[in-house]
Order: structure tokens, then C-alpha cells, then sequence
């Protein structure tokens, strides 16, 4: 009887031992991923953007998109409006990781494509923080995150899918796409859109909004990194 009760406790010592290995080697992986985040204090880029939203006419824009530490983000199109979800813009991913205020959850791997990744759930500290969750796809070769989805409190929930390039060093992607549910999506004070009405008989906005996903898609051309960016411009 004594020794099967060591044997039990040897055993979970074991499992709390392991446990712990994977919660360092995950938050070291974070924090790989965060150093190439990091490099990055301000940048312009110069993109195109596509917008499908099923209840709005929005057109294809060129666009110029600007960021500076620690999370002001910027998209301006000289010609019009362009329709981009509120939180999915603020929910960058130097915003995801920073401060590290959050308990990182190991939750196994899975394939993006050919790519393997590996998939950390993140859980804020504060109870009251805008962000419920948040789950990355690490790509541990590259050290970059190849899709996050994130869930608020005030904005709904919302994926970003990256594909990188030349610029993979500073975890700076050739493509964004954003999806999102669209009934949670409330459009700016002001601010109207043409309302594609289809077949359909005088529904209003948040009834076509219903279960219905929206996508935003942008492609940079070019970045201009670390050179500075005036406050004006987040104005």
C-alpha cells in the first residue's frame, strides 16, 4: 500500500513536471515570435484593399496603412471610406502580445496549408480586459503567426490569416485577411454605405447582417519601417 503510493505520487510529479515544460517551452516560443514583433516601432505601407461585405457596395481601394508603437493603426484611402471592422483594427498583433499579461495554453498543432503550426491559446489576466481569448497559429520555423482569432467583449469575434514574405523578419505580412461576423459590426457615427439589396424586400442592414461573415483583404506592395510617423497622421 505504501509503495503504490509512492508510485501515485511519483507519477503526478511527473505530470506537473511535464505540464511545466510545455508552459515554459510554449511562452518561450511566444516570446520568439514577440522579439520579431518588437523590431518593428512605426511603419507606412502602401497596399490594395478588398472589402466583401454582402449587404454594402464597397469598392476595391489602394490604401495607405500606417502603424506606430504601442498600438495606433491607421488605414486611409485618399478616394473614399474604407470599411474595415473597428476591433479588427485595433486588435493587432502587437496588440495580442504585448505586455504579456495573459496565461499561454498549450493546445497542441495543426496545418495551415503545407505549414505546420503550432497552436497557443492565450487567456487575459484581467478579468475586465476587451479581450476574451485569443488563439495564434505559430508557424515555429519562421517564428511568425500565421492566424489569430480573437474574441471581445465589445467587437465580436474576428480571425486574421497572414501570409509573409521579404518582410517575415519583422513578423510583417504580404497579406491580411480579417473575417469577421458582420452582425456585430456597427457602422461609424456618420459614416453610409450603398445597401445592395438584392431580390430581397426592404430588409434592413441588421437583419442581412444576421450569421452573415464579412472579409477584408489587404495586400502590401511595400513597407517603409522604422522611419517614423507622424501623431497627425492617427488623427
Amino acid at each position: 500500500m505504501i509503495r503504490l503510493k509512492k508510485i501515485t505520487t511519483l507519477v503526478v510529479l511527473v505530470l506537473i513536471s511535464f505540464v511545466c515544460v510545455q508552459a515554459q517551452d510554449v511562452n518561450a516560443l511566444i516570446a520568439k515570435v514577440k522579439f520579431n514583433i518588437d523590431k518593428v516601432n512605426d511603419y507606412e505601407a502602401t497596399a490594395r484593399m478588398i472589402t466583401n461585405v454582402s449587404f454594402l457596395k464597397v469598392p476595391d481601394a489602394d490604401v495607405k496603412v500606417y502603424f506606430k508603437k504601442p498600438n495606433q493603426l491607421k488605414i486611409k484611402n485618399e478616394k473614399g471610406i474604407s470599411f474595415v471592422p473597428k476591433g479588427a483594427v485595433s486588435i493587432n498583433l502587437n496588440n495580442i502580445l504585448s505586455g504579456g499579461k495573459y496565461t499561454a495554453i498549450d493546445a497542441g498543432t495543426d496545418k495551415i496549408g503545407n505549414t505546420t503550426v503550432r497552436i497557443v491559446k492565450l487567456l487575459p489576466e484581467d478579468d475586465n480586459a476587451d479581450v476574451v481569448l485569443s488563439t495564434v497559429y505559430i508557424d515555429e520555423a519562421a517564428l511568425v503567426i500565421r492566424r489569430a482569432k480573437t474574441t471581445t467583449r465589445a467587437n465580436g469575434s474576428y480571425q486574421l490569416e497572414m501570409n509573409y514574405g521579404k518582410y517575415s523578419a519583422f513578423g510583417l505580412p504580404d497579406k491580411i485577411v480579417f473575417t469577421f461576423d458582420t452582425k456585430d459590426y456597427k457602422l461609424p457615427k456618420g459614416v453610409t454605405f450603398d445597401f445592395d439589396d438584392g431580390t430581397q424586400n426592404n430588409r434592413s442592414a441588421a437583419d442581412k447582417a444576421k450569421s452573415k461573415n464579412g472579409k477584408a483583404e489587404i495586400t502590401f506592395s511595400s513597407y517603409v519601417v522604422n522611419k517614423g510617423v507622424a501623431e497627425d497622421v492617427f488623427k
